[in-house]
């Protein structure tokens, strides 16, 4: 198999310890780094020695011209994804673009039109759609396995603070641009991307404990007809945050963690019916007494086999090759990521946050 060249932009936490890793593992049988660039040139020797054989560039610049490249990564900061990947499309690259894809659907929808217009792919790194744990509550929410699924409760929570650059509305921050494409790209895939799925509800707040002005507080309500009702959060004051995803439906519920999961639930047949009582229900004494008994409830755990950094990244790199090598369309497309920007942009619409920077 042959691999493709590849260049990627930015040696930063993604860019070396997501991609990069994916790189040098035995998963990746697909892609030669060719180039690496970055501004800074300590990073710039350090992939020297990382990627034996690369060649090193401060500027992505330098790549135009270049005709080894199959596809160049975009993993730069959030508020250049998108002048940097117009850049490279217009001269005739394929691109990957980090999450988030951009900051509004219109920018997307440019985007998207310009990869068309010139024959290019143009795919966006959105990994947990590839994760296992995405697959199985898929599954679950369209099976009868824990009967009809009223709810899906999306927690991307946790306790901490930050104070580095991605806590600045001026560089398209804060939780519901940084982490937020995640959990409101598995809300939507929960949703089958309907095109009539809604925000019900949204709040955005910038707590005491963010240093910047972008939201630390993102929750949302999303609906859609005949789906289950999408309570979601990416909320960084959450001190017991014990799951990534939970499930309720009408025979028992399931939760994960994205690396584990943990389901209780109820067997058709083994907890019959109950007559309704019209009047009040009593003991043998006629005291009044409340509705209770034992139901028989089955508990299951488990663990996954990967999660979205390492199985969830190789399957997205091994769907892009296919795509690129055979024209493949890829499992999570640009329109996709675009519409999960749509939502973002909308709840960021609805709530506005004062610019302190």
């Amino acid at each position: 198999m042959k691999k493709l060249n590849l260049a990627i932009i930015g040696q930063g936490r993604s860019g070396k310890d997501i991609h990069g890793t994916y790189y040098l593992s035995e998963a990746n049988k697909y892609y030669n780094v060719k180039y690496v660039v970055d501004a800074d040139a300590d990073r710039r020797k350090t992939s020297l020695e990382r990627y034996p054989g690369c060649e090193v560039f401060a500027s992505h610049t330098e790549l135009y011209g270049k005709t080894d490249i199959d596809v160049v990564v975009n993993s730069t900061y959030s508020d250049i994804h998108y002048s940097i990947t117009k850049d490279l499309l217009t001269n005739g690259f394929n691109v990957l673009v980090e999450k988030p894809f951009a900051r509004t659907k219109y920018e997307c929808d440019e985007l998207i039109k310009l990869a068309k217009d010139k024959g290019l792919l143009l795919a966006v790194f959105q990994q947990s759609f590839y994760a296992p744990f995405y697959f199985d509550i898929y599954d679950i929410i369209n099976s009868d396995r824990l009967g009809k699924i009223e709810q899906v409760s999306i927690r991307y929570n946790g306790f901490s603070r930050r104070w580095d650059w991605q806590t600045l509305q001026k560089r398209v921050a804060g939780n519901a641009y940084n982490t937020g494409p995640h959990p409101f790209g598995l809300a939507l895939g929960f949703l089958d991307f309907s095109k009539d799925a809604r925000v019900a509800f949204s709040k955005l707040a910038c707590t005491t404990l963010n240093s910047g002005d972008s939201d630390d507080y993102c929750k949302v309500i999303l609906v859609a007809p005949d789906k289950p009702v999408i309570d979601l959060e990416v909320n960084s004051t959450d001190a017991y945050a014990n799951y990534n995803v939970k499930l309720q439906g009408s025979k028992g519920c399931y939760k994960t963690n994205i690396v584990s999961w943990e389901t209780k639930y109820i067997v058709d047949g083994e907890n019959p019916e109950r007559p309704v009582q019209e009047n009040f229900i009593h003991d043998e004494a006629k005291n009044p007494i409340y509705c209770s008994e034992q139901l028989k409830i089955h508990e299951a755990k488990g663990d996954y086999s990967g999660n979205p950094f390492d199985e969830g990244t190789a399957k997205l790199y091994e769907d892009m090759y296919f795509a690129l090598t055979e024209g493949r369309k890829m499992f999570i497309t640009a329109e996709k990521a675009a519409d999960i920007i749509k939502v973002i942009e909308e709840i960021h619409c609805a709530n506005p946050l004062p610019l302190k920077f």
